[in-house]
């Protein structure tokens, strides 16, 4: 992908930071955990639900010539993030109000508790920041076989930015309202949860063909990589490869053809509307 000149001020790089760390404790089910670890985009709901215990501390230290090239990009596919969606509420009349990506490693305090690299990136409704520590695109790549470009990075990056959108939309709210009824059995709330992150990829997608239709940053071989990367993290591939078998009643995020499915939807139609995951997958 082409850079481009845009940058956002909205990045709070926090590597190399003294600060106490924390360890992921007892309380939440090992597929929880797996969800958490492995999965792209956990529900922030439930990241306030983890139990953590302290940690040693870090020590501060300067970063490097590539730690600071990996702000300065980072700081970029905010701002295209930033003006892309600016434009695509605008056109509904729907005001928009930007995200802070906070660049970490190891720990880091945020609004939905104590964020852990493990974690994999996320985005916290109750701040309204997405963190990253970038060591997940090592284990994207080493752990669950998707080849890690930079547009793989902008994807991960478009597709959090996805649940910011759905914050200032209201649908996050919504989903935790039919969390907390009690009224839907885990396998019902499993498929809201699918229908949210299938919505987010969508909105990965919509962001990228309106960016690349502003700035012409797409190069041959990009969009693949998103979709290699929306495969990689499907809960098919995920399951096979952390415990030798697919439980459908499990998923959480959506299988690896429904992920290429609603990114490849939201790039082709460039059309907010035809994003509802939610329809689609509850009837």
């Amino acid at each position: 992908m082409k850079w481009t000149s845009n940058r956002s001020k909205n990045v709070d790089d926090r590597r190399g930071m003294s600060g106490r760390g924390v360890a992921i404790g007892g309380g939440i089910g090992t597929l929880l955990v797996a969800v958490l670890i492995y999965f792209l985009g956990g529900d922030p709901a439930m990241v306030q639900n983890l139990q953590m215990e302290a940690a040693p501390q870090q020590t501060e230290r300067q970063l490097s010539e590539s730690e600071l090239q990996v702000r300065e990009f980072i700081s970029m596919l905010a701002g295209e993030n930033e003006l892309s969606w600016k434009t695509i509420l605008a056109e509904h009349n729907i005001p928009f109000r930007p995200a802070t990506v906070v660049i970490f490693e190891q720990t880091t305090n945020s609004g939905c508790g104590i964020a852990q690299s493990a974690m994999g990136p996320f985005y916290c409704p109750a701040d309204e920041k997405i963190y990253m520590d970038m060591s997940f695109f090592n284990e994207l790549q080493n752990r669950f076989g998707a080849r890690v470009t930079e547009f793989t990075i902008a994807y991960v990056l478009a597709h959090e930015m996805g649940h910011h959108i759905q914050n200032v939309l209201g649908t996050l709210s919504e989903t935790e309202k039919l969390r907390r009824s009690g009224r839907y059995t885990e396998a019902q709330m499993n498929q809201i949860s699918v229908a949210t992150e299938l919505q987010a990829d969508f909105y990965a997608g919509l962001w990228a063909r309106y960016t690349d239709q502003r700035e012409k940053f797409l190069e041959p071989g990009d969009i693949e990589s998103a979709v290699e990367a929306a495969a990689a993290v499907g809960d098919d591939n995920i399951q096979k490869r952390t415990q030798g078998y697919v439980n459908q009643e499990a998923f959480t995020h959506g299988s690896s053809e429904q992920r290429i499915e609603w990114f490849t939807k939201g790039y082709r139609s460039g059309d907010i509307r035809q994003g509802d995951t939610f329809s689609a997958l509850l009837k």
